[in-house]
């Protein structure tokens, strides 16, 4: 039974060695937030952080990954403030979100290797297939978060996860509740 460290947890899958890790962690762990896009490693929406890398579940196994520390997207940031994540939504990078835990993974790895990357290094190091196109935020975003991880830019984060939509509507404008909200109704 191949064992590693997934998201700070030691995990024991009772699974075949030579089963990919995309379907470990989706399957036996319900880390949905990695996602299965192609199978094969072109679009890199399965993309995880293992020992510092950034690689793609669907092409390491299990008995590939035994003994290594492997992060998702679930273990990067419970609360949303890695300057990764910051940045794709400040800079609107996110279209239908298919391919955003990917994209996060790969650039967080990038960002932790290269404290300033250039447009061709985003473009080596986050090889990741949208099919939204939002290719050129993305550079754009990749380049903010280095500067918010760096310390010489900051963003506002978003709300937390579980904050009620009319705490979230107080900080973001162009949310609005159904309900009004209580300083609405006097």
């Amino acid at each position: 039974m191949p064992s590693m460290t997934v998201n700070g947890r030691p995990l024991r899958f009772d699974m075949d060695a030579g089963t990919p890790l995309l379907w470990a962690l989706r399957d036996a762990a319900n880390l949905t937030g990695t996602k299965y896009g192609c199978g094969v490693g072109d679009c890199g929406a399965c993309m995880v952080d293992i020992d510092g890398q950034a690689l793609r579940s669907c092409m390491v196994t299990i008995g590939e990954a035994e003994g290594r520390v492997v992060t998702t997207i679930e273990g990067l940031s419970r609360d949303r403030s890695h300057p990764v994540q910051q940045a794709l939504v400040a800079e609107q990078a996110i279209q239908c979100g298919f391919c955003t835990p990917g994209i996060v993974m790969a650039a967080a790895a990038l960002l932790r290797q290269n404290a300033s990357p250039s447009q061709e290094d985003i473009e080596q190091a986050v090889p990741n297939l949208c099919r939204c196109g939002v290719y050129p935020r993305l550079v754009s975003a990749i380049q903010r978060a280095a500067r918010v991880a760096n310390r010489s830019e900051a963003i506002a984060g978003p709300a937390a996860p579980g904050t009620s939509i009319e705490d979230a509507a107080r900080s973001v404008p162009a949310l609005r509740s159904n309900s009004p909200l209580p300083e609405e109704t006097s």
